[in-house]
């Protein structure tokens, strides 16, 4: 599908200036998207054409983390001792 955008003139060549504002629309859309939950870092990839890997590296770069809390440290720290290691 395709979704166009209306953005005036003047601002839309201001814009274009920092790179294609295409490519910058469609990324900034589809991590607001991620962030609220409407679609799944999977479903990422297509979106934007990027491979598996290339995707956590997109997404550090806008400073988005996997949540890793302290009770996920416990539960690997258990694992861990369980098995010996």
């Amino acid at each position: 599908m395709e979704v166009t955008v209306r953005i005036p003139d003047d601002i839309a060549a201001r814009l274009a200036e920092a790179g294609d504002l295409s490519r910058r629309t469609l990324e900034a859309f589809a991590l607001e998207e991620l962030k609220a939950g409407r679609i799944s870092e999977p479903e990422l990839g297509p979106m934007l054409g990027l491979a598996r890997l290339q995707i956590d590296g997109f997404l550090k770069s806008r400073g988005v983390y996997d949540d890793y809390t302290m009770e996920d440290f416990e539960r690997e720290r258990r694992a861990l001792k369980d098995l010996g290691l």
